[in-house]
């Protein structure tokens, strides 16, 4: 799975001019399933997710997690992170999963996401959503995890 992590102050997802998840201090993460993904993937994802140390502590550094610092995690599917370039300027998505396996997967995510932390916002995926966030830092850290 590829996943796109920003810390952020606030952040929340719209669908037709409507709120479908916010959060307040926490993690954006935009999130793509690639074809081998499987459950072990994603929850060695929400398992990063949780623990990932990008919080500052007392003496400023990054130290404290989001379970730490009891902050949101607003998830969001996004395919375009699998996006190639190589081939020219138009970007091929074949290196992300299909629709049925990326959903599968996604609230794979969400559904380990909620069973161990209170507050887990979401996106729909494969809607068209517009995402809006304060990005703290800034903080941005891309994870490419497989087997």
């Amino acid at each position: 799975m590829i996943a796109l992590v920003q810390r952020v102050s606030r952040a929340h997802v719209d669908i037709a001019g409507q709120t479908v998840g916010a959060i307040g201090i926490g993690l954006l993460v935009l999130v793509c399933a690639e074809p081998a993904d499987d459950d072990a993937i994603a929850d060695r994802l929400v398992a990063k997710l949780l623990k990932l140390r990008i919080f500052a502590d007392e003496a400023g550094k990054m130290n404290r997690s989001l379970q730490d610092v009891a902050g949101g995690l607003l998830v969001v599917s996004q395919f375009t992170l699998a996006a190639d370039v190589s081939g020219g300027n138009r970007p091929s998505f074949t290196g992300a999963a299909g629709a049925g396996q990326g959903e599968r997967l996604y609230e794979r995510v969400l559904a380990r996401a909620r069973a161990a932390h209170p507050d887990v916002a979401c996106g729909r995926f494969g809607a068209d959503m517009q995402v809006h966030l304060v990005n703290d830092g800034p903080v941005t850290i891309p994870l490419v995890l497989r087997r």
